[in-house]
């Protein structure tokens, strides 16, 4: 099996969680951002990761997706600001479909598995979010110190066993 880890990651939150995706995985594999990927030909399984911004996959994603992804074996790795397992019925619905809009984004592959985890969410990014003055942007930036730390180390436990799941269909 020929396996790639590609991802996108502004703050360095993918980017961890794409690094522990990588080393658990055996055999011929490769770790790129996005921008660095040229085609997902040759690739058995493409493990793909982005961090939620407005509220699903960003711009440069959607259009990486929309171009590469039909037909091919991919599995999904995304990082949030939200708490995974909150039990607020709202936020379960907001990040319910936040996620679903990252699925929808994959249309056309064969979606194998998606993993979800809490992100840092950064100062700079919670600084935006407040001063856009909007009650619900200005929630999520006060959601900032529950972020800190994120993704830790059994989120990342989590994403080498989710790796492993799928790979071991």
């Amino acid at each position: 099996m020929k396996y790639l880890v590609a991802y996108w990651s502004q703050t360095g939150n993918t980017k961890k969680v794409a690094e522990a995706i990588f080393m658990v995985l055996p055999g011929e594999k490769f770790i790129k951002t996005l921008d660095e990927v040229g085609t997902l030909d040759g690739f058995d399984l493409i493990f793909i990761g982005f961090p939620v911004m407005q509220f699903g996959p960003p711009p440069a994603v959607k259009k990486f997706l929309s171009d590469q992804v039909a037909g091919k074996k991919i599995a999904l790795f995304v990082t949030h600001a939200m708490l995974s397992n909150t039990e607020d019925p709202r936020q379960q619905a907001i990040l319910h479909k936040e996620l679903e809009k990252c699925r929808s984004a994959c249309s056309g592959s064969q979606l194998a598995g998606l993993f979800h985890c809490q992100g840092e969410l950064s100062e700079t990014v919670a600084n935006e979010l407040l001063s856009s003055h909007l009650p619900m942007l200005m929630e999520f930036a006060a959601m900032r110190p529950d972020t800190i730390g994120h993704p830790d180390q059994a989120e990342l436990e989590e994403a080498e066993k989710f790796a492993m799941s799928v790979i071991a269909r």
